[in-house]
């Protein structure tokens, strides 16, 4: 008698292989899945200190430069997996672009709890755009080139497939 798994883990391996197919195979080509990829992984880099409110920003930006949605989640669950190294960075560079005494008129003239979070995540979220943005740029020619790669080589398989199959027109 056979003991019927808990979990049909193939199921799960085809359907991850379907959406990753589907992702390659997205209107707009390669461009568009990279652009959502970039525009996710921006807007994670800032989304952390804002608990979470910058993740709204993902659907208006991937409509106005008309993205991939599905590349900008992939992008976003992305920049979760790097956002500790990162996180370092975007305050560093949020230092030493937010002037000290903006942060202490913030802190004056806002309510006590919003001062508390300005004053936590202020140059967090300031890095992390500026951060943010340019590891968008950067990876978004990396993503289309990869794309467009495999796009060629199956485009190429294709074509060797279909030159296969078809009958010979030579007359021995």
């Amino acid at each position: 008698m056979k003991v019927k798994a808990r979990y049909d883990w193939k199921s799960t391996k085809r359907w991850f292989r379907y959406k990753y197919l589907l992702l390659l195979r997205a209107k707009g080509g390669p461009s568009k899945v990279a652009r959502g990829f970039s525009i996710g992984l921006f807007v994670e880099m800032f989304t952390l200190p804002t608990a979470g409110f910058a993740f709204a920003l993902i659907f208006p930006l991937v409509y106005l430069l008309r993205a991939n949605l599905p590349g900008a989640l992939i992008g976003f669950v992305f920049g979760k997996v790097i956002y500790i190294p990162f996180s370092i960075l975007n305050k560093q560079v949020g230092d030493w672009l937010v002037p000290k005494h903006f942060k202490i008129y913030l802190i004056h003239h806002l309510p006590h709890m919003l001062s508390n979070i300005i004053r936590s995540g202020l140059d967090l979220i300031v890095g992390g755009m500026v951060v943010g943005l340019i590891l968008g740029i950067i990876a978004y020619f990396p993503i289309m080139l990869l794309l467009k790669y495999h796009a060629n080589r199956r485009k190429e398989k294709r074509k060797i497939r279909k030159d296969q199959l078809a009958p010979s027109n030579t007359k021995e």
